[in-house]
């Protein structure tokens, strides 16, 4: 692999216009099929063989029209203090509201009378009435939503109060300013990593480009694939942190390589085909995580996967040609002022000269001599942030997970004191009487039965299809949408009753889309575990090595959604990360967070391990081959890490509480990663294994192809005798001689 990358480079390198030219043609074209597409978001949450998705579909057959899975706009309204809503002039607005909302648009299926269906309240000043809609929140005109706006102001212009919860007015999340500080941050580290504006500014630039081409596409594919809001956002995410720390590697090695005396082509070459080897394989993992999410079954949660996954390709493919391209056009100008004049004078300089070439030296040299008390200090400090996974709540999120700003939160919170915690999350129960002699007398006991389960606050009457086979009616819980005595009732009414009764609703579909994630954990993990294990062993030829670097994953991911429950669902710190309102995490935060953590972890034990291995194969010592990694690798891990872990903090400016709690998540996760299981942990376990750690049985070793990730291949071809054509000689010792040489893509 690294003979073949290392031809890409220099090829890239000589080709570098034509290269440019490509990649600046992708990114104009996808943005234009992004400006000429004019749909909207896909917010329908399809839940294949679950009760709730089940009872949807039955609705849809049996009530034609009715559009059960349409969106929905839930209008509060409050009368000033000391009126009446049953009052004559406050009634004759309810009612006029009523009929402006029917005739507001004609993608309205139906709007309920408060006064004909219980929505006013015990008190008289508040009542509610509920519009559904044809289609689903994705597919409502601008000239629908706009309508019921205007509609809702006319009467808060006559003094009333007056809110619109419910999903029809959903809008694309914005990111807010922290996202762009998080690149900020990122070019601060950058410029003082490299010491160097050019060096600096080649990963953004192209971490930038990467992310335009992937969001652009994804905006172009959103009606098509019919992709929810949320998605672009993630890809954003993960393919700006991914792109940056991948063109920071083969920037970096690219300059220890001219550092060496190598001319700019012959640098570009050996940069794409070491640290570009580890590059692939570490993009890889991050690929099998994201696709992997497709065991879940959750048609959503697949299309984010697969979207993230398509970014960090791109990602990799720019680094692997892009960033060897611009490489050419800069040349020399990637070092420092301070290391083109030691070239100009006919210096070679050693690969860290520019920096602090001990400070890895010396905390692997620390952590060594105390490896037993790091490891285990290591481990204590993870499972203390872990203890608040074991009371984690799930949820898809309601409109109490909202900014008390939103008019949705304030619906919300007006139909809670209003109504009652259940009004915001009513159940729908589906009863399928087709086998009944009298439908009617059955869906009657039904209804009795359910009346009696605790926990049930009211259930509205029953409505039949034309056939009279059929009803559908409301349950209202005493109890929270989000809440877990909600969850006991769904289950109680479920096996209370026989099996032609069925719940649903968005209250029941979070529900069971929880069960089903729990449910697809175990086999997701073994399945990306599996094939990240059988690709680690291709990388690092052991077995200890990559079961090490499983563990150490799993130590990671705990802990993060340990510190995401308790920030997010107990509420510490919560001001300080602008967490408004503490709520139970969202249902799909925990195994998406799994899948990205466990591919970015992948990434710094790729990076990081890859030189320790290199210089064992050499024939270091294994504690010396430990302390040789660090040295040479450590900064620009370092930089990488916080680089994520700045882009990832950035998305916390969201208004969307996924991305809030995804780029909080994957912020701490890399953090628990970088600093205390890569830095920490896996030295401290490889000073203990000692030779062990790099033990592999050698029928084992015949089997597995010989992928040469550090390079070492290419290093022998390229100082023999048959080098290859463009190839020039080093101007210091042959990497077989000098052992401080870096060979695996870490400077």
């Amino acid at each position: 692999m690294a003979t073949f990358l290392y031809k890409v480079g220099k090829l890239s390198f000589r080709r570098r216009r034509l290269i440019a030219l490509f990649w600046v043609l992708l990114l104009g074209l996808t943005g234009f099929a992004a400006a000429q597409s004019n749909s909207s978001p896909s917010d329908s949450f399809a839940i294949p063989g679950t009760e709730a998705q089940t009872a949807y579909d039955l609705i849809e057959e049996r009530f034609p029209g009715s559009s059960a899975d349409g969106a929905i706009a839930r209008v509060v309204l409050r009368v000033p203090s000391g009126e009446k809503v049953t009052s004559g002039d406050n009634k004759k607005v309810v009612a006029d509201l009523v009929a402006d909302l029917k005739s507001s648009s004609d993608q309205v299926a139906s709007v309920t009378d408060p006064f004909k269906n219980n929505g006013v309240s015990k008190d008289g000043t508040t009542a509610y009435t509920q519009v559904s809609y044809k289609v689903q929140s994705g597919d409502m005109t601008e000239e629908t939503r706009s309508a019921l706006e205007e509609t809702v102001q006319e009467r808060r212009d006559d003094g009333m109060t007056v809110e619109i919860g419910g999903d029809a007015l959903k809008t694309t999340p914005e990111a807010g300013s922290a996202e762009i500080i998080g690149i900020g941050v990122s070019a601060i580290v950058l410029i003082i990593t490299f010491a160097s504006l050019v060096s600096a500014g080649l990963p953004l630039f192209t971490a930038i480009v990467g992310v335009g081409i992937g969001i652009s596409g994804i905006h172009a594919l959103t009606s098509v694939l019919e992709l929810s809001s949320t998605t672009s956002s993630l890809a954003s995410m993960i393919g700006l942190a991914v792109g940056i720390d991948y063109a920071l590697f083969i920037v970096s090695r690219h300059r220890s390589e001219l550092q060496e005396g190598h001319t700019p082509e012959e640098s570009a070459g050996r940069a794409v085909g070491t640290a570009g080897s580890a590059v692939v394989f570490a993009g890889l993992t991050v690929v099998i995580a994201l696709v992997g999410l497709t065991v879940v079954n959750i048609p959503v949660l697949t299309k984010m996967g697969l979207a993230a996954a398509a970014t960090v390709v791109i990602a990799v493919l720019i680094a692997l040609t892009l960033i060897p391209a611009l490489l050419g056009f800069a040349g020399h100008r990637v070092l420092s002022r301070k290391a083109r004049k030691a070239l100009a004078e006919g210096n070679t300089v050693t690969v860290d000269a520019e920096g602090k070439p001990n400070a890895g030296k010396r905390w692997a040299m620390l952590v060594l001599r105390w490896k037993s008390a790091a490891l285990v200090l290591g481990i204590a400090v993870l499972a203390v942030f872990a203890i608040p996974v074991g009371s984690m709540e799930l949820s898809l999120g309601d409109d109490g997970t909202k900014p008390v700003s939103t008019t949705q939160r304030r619906a919300y919170d007006m139909l809670d004191s209003s109504f009652g915690p259940g009004a915001n999350g009513p159940l729908m129960v589906v009863v399928d009487a087709t086998e009944e002699g009298d439908p009617k007398n059955y869906v009657k006991v039904v209804r009795s039965e359910i009346e009696k389960i605790e926990g049930v606050a009211k259930v509205s009457p029953a409505r039949f299809n034309d056939e009279g086979t059929t009803s559908v009616f409301n349950v209202s819980p005493e109890f929270k949408p989000s809440s877990s005595e909600t969850e006991s009732l769904v289950e109680a009414i479920r096996t209370t009753t026989d099996d032609t009764v069925q719940v649903t609703g968005q209250t029941a579909m979070n529900i069971d889309v929880s069960q089903k994630l729990n449910d697809a954990l175990v086999p997701y993990l073994a399945l990306v575990v599996s094939l990240a294990f059988i690709l680690l062993m291709l990388v690092f030829r052991s077995i200890l090595v990559p079961l090490k670097a499983a563990l150490g994953f799993l130590l990671s991911v705990v802990a993060a959604l340990g510190a995401v429950v308790a920030v997010f669902q107990w509420g510490w710190f919560s001001g300080l990360f602008g967490v408004e309102q503490p709520a139970p995490i969202m249902s799909i935060v925990p195994i998406f967070l799994i899948g990205v953590v466990f591919g970015l972890a992948m990434d710094y034990e790729v990076f990081l391990v890859t030189r320790m291995r290199e210089a064992y194969v050499h024939g270091e010592a294994p504690r010396r081959a430990v302390i040789v990694g660090f040295e040479h690798g450590v900064r620009v891990v370092t930089a990488a890490a916080v680089i994520m872990v700045s882009v990832f903090a950035g998305f916390m400016g969201s208004t969307d509480t996924m991305i809030k709690m995804m780029g909080f998540g994957l912020a701490i996760a890399v953090v628990f990663d970088a600093f205390i299981v890569r830095m920490t942990i896996v030295p401290a376990v490889l000073g203990l294994l000692g030779k062990a750690a790099w033990w592999l049985p050698r029928w084992l070793d015949r089997i597995l192809p010989d992928v040469d990730v550090e390079g070492s291949g290419l290093e022998k071809s390229l100082a023999g005798p048959t080098a290859s054509p463009g190839a020039v000689p080093s101007a210091g010792p042959s990497p077989e001689d000098d052992r401080s040489t870096v060979t695996s893509g870490q400077s």
